[in-house]
């Protein structure tokens, strides 16, 4: 079992192609990974063993009948709990829609099954993709496998901790704020943020609807292209889907080449409120890749001072009305429906008992900023500093080919330390929220462990929309070169589940 569940994607795909496996045997192998250390972790919400094992049949056996089929066939991934499915329950981590089965299945749903992926089952999240840490399902908290005290990132969290208690090889996340590069760049794997409109909304449950990006993860870069690949392109079903071939994500992958490259570092993601280590890491990959040859020069993006405050001022209100369609009248929850109460009454109570904390937080907060009067005043605002923040990438990307900073300004930290303190919270997506407004494509990949605390952080690289291809280009030569440097992948080097239990 530990032989097949340490390989890479592109390594068992290859594997099951050639007949040396199966891919029944590999989702067995992922299988009891899941049962032997899922109950410490809590990546998962929902595993069905029989239905995942079916899945994997159907691939042995439309190989065996002569089909071609893609390089990911066959190889087992997880699926954030935001994208229909219409075999698994949908929850997006909330109890509002608790043991829904929708009727239809999200795009990139379609697309995995289509390349013969075999979903494993359905991860734990954020509810409603509202969180950097995962502690606001409301199926209970995932832990990070490198430190079970400590959070996995989020939303995606149970994604990312799937990927990196090798549960799977692959996941997928959805990417609001960070969402996906900020749970890889904390639990050591990598995570991409494609363009937007590059990947299909269609089918997933919306936060905010000109910001929810899908993307890959996996536990390297040419894995995390490959998956990019298999589930993007243009979709008739979303009405912000750019109808442009995909990026050559692969290639750039193999390539891992930054000779001649301009790396602009964004002079306004360090300093105060960045742990030590984070810098450090940072610092020593910035000069690896100028050892690289690549040409790095410090560039300036005044603007991005002000995106934190802008996206909380654009996802909440976007939000808010998203949201709305939880009216306890449809589908999902439904409270106090004895006969005696009007359908307000019920859709009020409904909503009390079936929303967290954190999202009646921002419903709140995006309704009194679209509010009369007020609209101007914040969401309008909100909406001028965002095109501030897209002419500095304008002008950034005018005198470099990619732009790097750190993923985060600090490593995991621990379950319960901001859980009070929203603020504090929402820090942890300082680096990444630019790129979600303006719609960019970034990666996070790892480049080192912390000096304080040993644990992994994350190097996020930033091109302009539709340069995807350079992002997988610069975080695959910065992978090889520290996995030469580190005698292997940073993973390696993440203590065992048992240990890090006691």
């Amino acid at each position: 079992m530990m032989t097949l569940i340490k390989k890479s994607a592109a390594e068992l795909g290859a594997l099951i192609a050639s007949g040396e496996a199966s891919a029944v045997e590999v989702a067995q192998a992922h299988l009891e990974r899941v049962r032997a250390v899922d109950g410490q972790v809590h990546a998962f919400l929902h595993v069905d063993d029989e239905a995942v094992l079916a899945q994997a049949r159907r691939v042995d056996e439309r190989r065996a009948g002569g089909e071609e089929l893609g390089p990911l066939a066959g190889v087992p991934i997880a699926h954030k709990d935001v994208f229909t499915t219409t075999d698994m329950p949908t929850t997006a981590g909330s109890k509002i829609l608790e043991g829904w089965r929708p009727p239809y299945d999200a795009t990139v749903t379609a697309r995995l099954r289509k390349a013969g992926l075999v979903i494993l089952g359905k991860t734990n999240m954020d509810e409603f993709a509202m969180g950097s840490s995962t502690e606001n399902s409301a199926y209970g908290v995932t832990r990070n496998p490198w430190d079970l005290s400590r959070v996995p990132g989020g939303s995606s969290g149970g994604s990312s901790a799937a990927v990196a208690a090798y549960q799977a090889p692959l996941s997928t996340g959805t990417d609001t704020g960070g969402s996906i590069r900020q749970p890889a760049a904390v639990t050591g794997i990598v995570g991409t943020k494609p363009t937007y409109g590059g990947s299909s909304r269609y089918g997933i449950i919306a936060f905010a609807s000109s910001l929810d990006t899908p993307g890959p993860f996996a536990r390297n870069v040419l894995d995390a292209a490959l998956l990019h690949e298999a589930f993007s392109g243009h979709d008739v079903m979303d009405s912000t889907s750019i109808d442009r071939a995909v990026p050559p994500v692969v290639e750039a992958a193999r390539r891992a080449d930054v000779n001649g490259l301009r790396v602009g570092v964004v002079k306004e993601f360090a300093g105060e409120g960045y742990q030590a280590g984070v810098l450090n890491r940072f610092n020593e990959t910035v000069e690896l890749l100028e050892s690289l040859g690549a040409k790095v020069v410090e560039v300036g993006c005044p603007s991005f001072a002000y995106a934190l405050p802008a996206y909380y001022l654009i996802a909440p209100s976007e939000a808010s009305s998203n949201l709305a369609r939880f009216d306890a009248m449809r589908y999902g929850l439904r409270v106090a429906d004895d006969g005696t109460r009007s359908a307000e009454e019920i859709m009020a109570l409904t909503r009390a008992q079936g929303f967290g904390p954190e999202v009646k937080r921002r419903i709140m907060l995006g309704t009194y900023a679209l509010s009369s009067g007020y609209y101007d005043a914040y969401y309008g605002k909100a909406q001028q500093v965002r095109t501030l923040i897209a002419r500095d990438f304008d002008n950034a990307f005018e005198q470099v080919d990619v732009l790097v900073s750190p993923t985060t300004p600090t490593t995991a930290f621990p379950i319960g330390e901001r859980a009070d303190d929203p603020m504090a919270m929402y820090l942890a997506d300082l680096c990444t929220i630019p790129s979600n407004l303006t719609g960019n494509a970034a990666i996070s990949v790892p480049c080192g462990l912390a000096d304080e605390d040993g644990l992994p952080v994350g190097l996020q690289i930033m091109a302009p929309v539709l340069g995807d291809d350079r992002v997988y280009r610069v975080g695959a030569a910065v992978e090889k070169a520290l996995e030469d440097r580190w005698g292997g992948p940073l993973l390696a080097k993440a203590p065992e589940l048992a240990e890090a239990a006691k």
